[in-house]
């Protein structure tokens, strides 16, 4: 006679499942900033490591009402665990709704080349469509999608004006009415969530380094991540998620879109700047590249970061740790 005893009257529970530090991750991915070749690289990553990766089918709703906050972090809080979470979401505030306040990390890029890249995107899509790539935004007329980017900007249309060229900083200022204003209000929240609640903000133009920077700092994730971006095979993929038709204004009409993105080059050189910081930390060098076919010229940019240095010996564990607590 066996009796009625079970599994856990001969062993005891379970051992506890052990989760990585951080377990919750939140890519609240900037548009035209590389994304889709980073979700690329996760898609690899979680099946490699082992880790949840949620997405979101919703790409065109990154301002979300209180209750639609509330369900959302609702969502991906009870998400299994250890879990990276990616959507084009402007910062939500889990703490606010009584959550645990997860990891951030984001990538943004120069203002006027993003803006360029999603100017021609919505137009004319990337090499991942059929054809001629013509039907990215199937309802737009055709004289708006052969409108030309000298003409928008110079004649001061909407696509090319504030506040529709207010565009990464609401991804780090949140979801108060307030982020969504050009102005140093919304400017200031951006930088202090920066500070305070994103572990990594890399930039586009150093995308291998920032991945070198993620796969330090969130190893169960990006472990290995460079090897599979410069695998050939790998390439190819993110060959296909280039923008098609892309032309570059003129200077006039360049010069006029970075006046009016002031506040966003703020944010980016702010960004920029930390972001080299972290590199000279951790010995990263910035490397001079040969001139892009960017319109960069027009506009001025910080020296390239210097030699890595050692005068602050900072134990680079208990400065992660440190991050990790905020």
């Amino acid at each position: 006679f066996v009796g009625n005893s079970t599994y856990l009257d001969d062993h005891g529970p379970p051992p506890q499942k052990v989760l990585p530090f951080p377990s919750q991750v939140v890519y609240n991915r900037v548009g035209k900033c590389g994304s889709r070749t980073v979700v690329l690289l996760l898609r690899i990553l979680s099946e490699k490591h082992g880790f949840n990766l949620v997405t979101s089918d919703i790409h065109n709703k990154t301002r979300l009402t209180k209750n639609e906050q509330m369900e959302l972090i609702k969502n991906i809080s009870t998400a299994e665990q250890p879990y990276l979470f990616t959507r084009h979401v402007h910062f939500l505030n889990f703490s606010r709704f009584g959550g645990d306040q997860p990891v951030y990390i984001n990538i943004i890029r120069d203002p006027v080349n993003r803006f360029l890249s999603n100017y021609f995107f919505r137009r004319f899509g990337d090499w991942r469509g059929e054809q001629n790539h013509m039907i990215r935004t199937p309802n737009m007329k055709q004289e708006e999608r052969y409108l030309d980017i000298n003409v928008c900007i110079l004649e001061n249309y909407p696509e090319c004006s504030n506040p529709r060229l207010f565009y990464i900083i609401p991804y780090f200022c949140g979801q108060h009415p307030r982020c969504r204003e050009p102005g140093e209000w919304a400017l200031e929240r951006a930088k202090l969530n920066v500070n305070e609640n994103f572990l990594l903000v890399g930039i586009l133009e150093e995308l291998e380094d920032v991945l070198l920077l993620l796969e330090r700092f969130l190893p169960h994730y990006f472990k290995d991540v460079l090897s599979i971006y410069k695998n050939p095979e790998h390439r190819k993929l993110g060959n296909l998620t280039v923008t098609v038709k892309k032309t570059v204004p003129s200077p006039e009409a360049i010069q006029i879109l970075y006046q009016r993105m002031k506040y966003e080059y703020e944010f980016y050189y702010y960004v920029k700047e930390q972001f080299h910081l972290l590199k000279r930390k951790f010995g990263l060098k910035s490397h001079i590249r040969k001139p892009s076919p960017r319109p960069e010229f027009f506009i001025p940019s910080p020296l390239e970061t210097e030699e890595p240095i050692n005068d602050e010996e900072e134990d680079d564990e208990k400065w992660l740790e440190d991050i990790y607590k905020r």
